[in-house]
């Protein structure tokens, strides 16, 4: 009767193993060579950010010590999540308000927009151009989707925008990239919210998750 026991739980570990390749077979199966270069180049980058933010003087976690550090929360990397667009730059460049998580109103550019696809519907986002308390200009993309709230940050997620002055230049907008700004971990920070305008009314499941 043991025998026959131990027999059974040998049986399914076997097909749980076997289960698991074929798995991770149909997986590999799934991306070209180039899109896993890609998953892994993002999967360093993520590691890099952990020992950042667990170790770098200025991180929000060596800046608030009630803060207790975690490895941060991600979307498995999807190379569907990764769009090309021009920047479409506005006419009339306006100045908007946005505000932050403390109530404070800040001043921004609302510099022009790049478009995306998704599940064959059309969507686009603002790119902003700011300044820095230093007085450096930065260009940014602010973001709220479906998953906000939920599996992502409550205020949103960001996206780094580097400008070229090829006004024909194609940009890469990669959510695998999204993340979550310093409030995100601790109130010691004050972040911008994004704007209503800037609501994409799909899921984004890609980038990243809620850290609590």
């Amino acid at each position: 009767m043991q025998k026959s026991k131990f027999k059974t739980i040998e049986y399914f570990l076997f097909a749980v193993v076997l289960l698991l390749q074929l798995t991770l077979n149909s997986c590999g199966k799934k991306y070209s060579p180039e899109q896993l270069t890609y998953i892994k180049g993002i999967e360093k980058l993520r590691h890099e950010k952990d020992y950042s933010m667990k170790n770098d003087s200025d991180s929000p976690f060596q800046r608030d010590k009630n803060v207790p550090f975690h490895p941060l929360n991600y979307y498995s990397v999807n190379p569907a999540y990764v769009f090309h667009s021009k920047l479409y730059v506005y006419d009339k460049k306006d100045t908007v308000s946005v505000f932050g998580t403390k109530g404070e109103e800040r001043k921004i550019i609302r510099y022009g927009y790049v478009t995306f696809n998704m599940n064959n519907n059309n969507y686009k986002l603002n790119v902003y151009k700011g300044k820095t308390g230093s007085g450096e200009e930065y260009y940014t993309i602010w973001f709220t989707d479906k998953t906000t709230g939920d599996q992502t940050y409550g205020v949103g997620r960001y996206l780094d925008f580097d400008l070229s002055r090829d006004t024909n230049y194609i940009y890469t907008v990669d959510f695998n990239m999204a993340y979550n700004p310093y409030c995100a971990y601790t109130p010691m920070y004050s972040c911008a919210i994004p704007r209503k305008e800037d609501h994409v009314d799909a899921a984004i499941e890609a980038g990243e998750k809620k850290y609590h």
